[in-house]
């Protein structure tokens, strides 16, 4: 199924998003805060994703995005490279089971190409296992960047229609990676940093985005709460004014 992009229609706004995006940022500086390895802040950045995929549950959101590496971050050093890479393995070997039985849908999109065979196959298993889960749909994007996921997208549109130069919104939307799920509503960045850093360039259009100083290891559903209150308090026009967002209560 794909989503209709905002720009093209008007999407239904609720008082809980429907969709919850997050850059998982600060780690690295959670851990040298206090004096631990990089590494240790990254294995608590793990224990806080279990935290904030229960916190969406409890509050019937649909699916999380979670930015976990950007096809950048292999500019950082090799040996923290690896030890995400064994991160990801041991994740996946551990959670996937507990995500079957909570009936969530896992999916990892991204180049993943990149990723040794083992990472692949794990990858490959664990969307095949939860495929038809329906309570959540938690996706990993990793190895992944907005601009890769917008050419990936040219590039699969052009090859199905040969010969055409002038497409839609509607032709290329089908080919981005996360056509299965709706817009975001909300996206979230943690740490501190307040950009998006080549993430779901297309799909954060109409988003309502959220910046908070807390690390996130330190994120959980009391932070996530707070998140949604900011985005309760938004007026979200789509392009509209605000006098016809109240004629249209009205008509309501």
């Amino acid at each position: 199924m794909t989503h209709i992009s905002s720009t093209q229609a008007i999407p239904d706004v609720a008082i809980v998003p429907r969709h919850v995006a997050i850059i998982m940022d600060g780690n690295g500086r959670w851990a040298t805060k206090r004096y631990l390895p990089r590494v240790a802040g990254h294995a608590k950045g793990v224990e806080a994703v279990r935290a904030v995929v229960e916190a969406c549950i409890d509050r019937g959101i649909e699916y999380l995005t979670l930015f976990a590496f950007s096809s950048e971050n292999w500019r950082r050093p090799a040996e923290e490279v690896s030890l995400l890479m064994r991160l990801f393995v041991t994740a996946l070997e551990r959670e996937v089971a507990k995500m079957h039985a909570n009936d969530i849908r896992l999916k990892v999109v991204g180049d993943l190409s990149r990723f040794d065979a083992n990472l692949q196959a794990l990858i490959a298993s664990a969307e095949r296992r939860t495929a038809n889960n329906t309570r959540l749909t938690v996706t990993i994007c990793a190895n992944y960047g907005g601009r890769w996921d917008i050419m990936q997208a040219v590039g699969k549109m052009v090859k199905l229609h040969p010969g055409t130069s002038d497409f839609s919104e509607e032709q290329l939307a089908p080919h981005l990676a996360m056509a299965y799920a709706p817009e975001p509503d909300l996206f979230i960045r943690t740490g501190g940093e307040e950009r998006i850093s080549n993430f779901l360039l297309w799909q954060l259009a109409y988003s309502e985005f959220y910046f908070t100083e807390t690390y996130w290891p330190d994120f959980d559903g009391s932070q996530l709460d707070l998140a949604i209150t900011s985005y309760r308090n938004r007026e979200r026009r789509f392009g509209r004014t605000s006098e016809q967002l109240v004629e249209r209560k009205k008509a309501s």
